[in-house]
């Protein structure tokens, strides 16, 4: 995602649904068939690095799913509106754009496979 630009993402039904503009795709990504994992960064956050692996493995993983990183500080509105209060901050989203999970920190493999499974 491009600093400055406004994020393609809009929050539906008070928080719990994130749309994708008409053309497919979301903040340049394209969404998983099946699940999406939607990671909140920040530049010098060490905890993302690790989380932004993890994160990306089991999108290799599991067929259908896709991983999106946003930058926190570069989409301060989007932050607000989610209540995004520390960074990692992870959203597991459906193949519908709903949110599923909401975790921060940074998370086991393990356990982001096992939140897949509420997704999908």
């Amino acid at each position: 995602m491009t600093q400055g630009r406004e994020a393609d993402v809009r929050i539906r039904d008070a928080g719990d649904r994130l749309d994708a503009p008409a053309q497919g795709t979301w903040t340049g990504h394209e969404l998983g068939e099946r699940a999406t994992l939607v990671q909140f960064s920040s530049a010098f956050c060490q905890p993302c690095r690790a989380t932004r692996r993890v994160l990306a493995e089991v999108a290799e993983m599991v067929p259908g799913v896709s991983h999106v990183e946003i930058d926190a500080e570069a989409e301060l509105d989007l932050v607000r509106e989610l209540r995004i209060l520390k960074t990692p901050t992870v959203l597991v989203l459906d193949a519908d754009g709903q949110v599923v999970l909401r975790a921060t920190g940074q998370p086991r493999k393990v356990d982001v496979i096992a939140a897949l499974g509420k997704a999908v």
